[in-house]
């Protein structure tokens, strides 16, 4: 007979409750638009890259590593331009099946854009140590185009032939006295592991991203089956009447692509020219017919966060859905988005939070927000914030730029990367924390009148009718998701439960309570 012995403590190990905002910078002047990446094999490996003034070099690219988690961060070093007198921006990061991880990123003449290339570095020691660059794109292969900004960098970690494949999409920069419409996408494609890239452009005819949206930034992604997909915007009269969110798809590295229309109507974009409106599409790690697509839209009543999302492979696409669970029309202003799916399923979603500011627009206190649904249930979370303080705003986040944050989703903890200005300048934040705890507080013991009995019990727990309506999550000792749904009566039944041992979080309104749970 199976039996559960019941018993109960406090325990730190088995949720991740966190946890101060952690400084991974330490640049005293400007440092901006992080990203972030996870070792595949190994969680507690972070690698972390951002923009950073360095002293007689204008803005570089700096990393920085930790090894546990996040909890300390290496002293940050920094890459040499390929131009004394260039500077660097948008970079991102990437791991392949193999263990090495990619850097991308631009260095060029930020002052008259006479040149410049997209940069990809590689490091086998887990970002320790960077190799020398290689060139993706240079602007010289575009004239009139300036077309190195912007590069986005995905690589196919699948096990298939496409595996190592990198595929690094970008635009023209927002230039419009050099810039010549119309404008494009950009794809570049290494198929040797980073040694070397053919590019071309991503659109094409009937496709066409037009001469009206001025920066048709594409948002790639390879899907769980080794498909290469990204997501670009499209304006061509010609072509279709409404606005068009094209989609485009190579399962042969980037040799040819295939062409369709994931959305076509209004809803995409806003009209508040001082937000960070970067659109994000991010494919589920194990399936690839799901895809889900992130931007800001203006018609919730002011600028939002959104989605659109797919489960067919793109024969259908869901309506817009509003993320931010502040009351639609209240005039609070959110903005720089972005999402991951953890491997479960579950998707996170991250963005910056105005919601709490006594006044509306957008130089006004912000937070980091966030909320993840459950793939089980389809259920949103309330969302929550991730700072541990509401920060000031100041006229730098009102500056080109700025505008990249970074989530991972890894089992039930969120892994958060964003810059803000508490200290008076912009620097690097990173946080920690599991996703079943909505508040910066410790889960409380459960008191002894709330007790769950009898000790010990068959295939079914005694649950007090207080509890009845609260959501429960039934966790293994990684923090892993074995259970979750509503308590709707005074049992819970747990008999397909493995034998183990695994934390039980019922959330009240007005109470967290957890249990340690052995059961034979």
């Amino acid at each position: 007979m199976k039996t559960w012995i019941l018993t109960y403590f406090l325990s730190l190990s088995c949720l991740v409750l966190f946890a101060q905002n952690e400084l991974v910078s330490e640049g005293n002047l400007f440092e901006g638009e992080p990203y972030l990446c996870m070792d595949p094999n190994n969680s507690q490996h972070l690698v972390a890259a951002w923009m950073g003034l360095q002293f007689n070099n204008k803005v570089t690219i700096k990393s920085s590593v930790s090894t546990n988690g996040g909890s300390t961060w290496s002293t940050p070093i920094w890459q040499g331009h390929i131009v004394s007198t260039y500077s660097s921006a948008d970079v991102s990061l990437g791991y392949d099946a193999n263990g090495s991880v990619f850097m991308c990123y631009i260095d060029y003449d930020n002052v008259n854009f006479s040149g410049g290339k997209v940069l990809v570095r590689k490091s086998v020691d887990g970002g320790l140590n960077w190799g020398n660059p290689v060139e993706v794109l240079s602007i010289e292969s575009c004239p009139n185009q300036a077309c190195i900004d912007r590069p986005w960098m995905s690589i196919d970690q699948t096990s298939g032939p496409s595996s190592g494949t990198i595929y690094v999409t970008n635009v023209n920069a927002n230039q419009p006295s050099i810039v010549v419409p119309p404008y494009h996408p950009y794809i570049s494609v290494s198929t040797d592991g980073g040694q070397s890239f053919q590019s071309g452009l991503l659109d094409a005819s009937g496709f066409l991203a037009g001469s009206v949206i001025t920066q048709p930034l594409a948002s790639p992604v390879v899907n769980a089956d080794g498909r290469f997909t990204a997501l670009y915007p499209s304006y061509l009269p010609s072509q279709s009447i409404l606005p068009r969110l094209i989609r485009a798809q190579s399962n042969n590295q980037g040799q040819t692509f295939t062409y369709d229309v994931a959305f076509q109507g209004q809803g995409f974009g806003t009209t508040n020219s001082l937000v960070k409106a970067g659109p994000l599409l991010i494919a589920h790690p194990s399936n690839a017919s799901q895809l889900s697509y992130f931007f800001l839209s203006d018609v919730f009543g002011e600028t939002d966060i959104a989605f659109i999302e797919t489960s067919n492979n793109g024969q259908s696409w869901s309506s817009p859905f509003r993320i931010n669970q502040d009351p639609a029309g209240n005039g609070k202003i959110q903005d720089l988005v972005w999402a991951d799916y953890a491997t479960n399923g579950d998707l996170a979603v991250c963005w910056r939070d105005r919601r709490n500011a006594s006044a509306s627009g957008y130089s006004v206190p912000s937070e980091i927000y966030c909320t993840v649904r459950n793939q089980s249930t389809g259920v949103w979370m309330n969302d929550f914030s991730v700072s541990d303080q509401a920060v000031n705003h100041q006229p730098i986040l009102e500056d080109s730029g700025n505008d990249f944050m970074h989530v991972i989703l890894e089992n039930d903890t969120l892994n958060v990367i964003w810059g803000d200005v508490r200290s008076g300048s912009l620097k690097i934040y990173f946080t920690k924390r599991g996703i079943y705890d909505s508040t910066n507080q410790i889960v409380r013991l459960p008191e002894p009148e709330r007790m769950v009995f009898p000790n010990p019990v068959s295939t079914e727990l005694s649950i007090p009718n207080e509890f009845i309506g609260s959501d429960f999550y039934l966790m293994s000792t990684e923090g892993k998701s074995v259970q979750i749904g509503k308590i709707e009566s005074s049992l819970l039944y747990f008999e397909s439960i493995p034998t183990g041992s695994y934390q039980l979080l019922i959330i009240s309104p007005e109470k967290r309570y957890q249990y340690h749970l052995i059961k034979h």
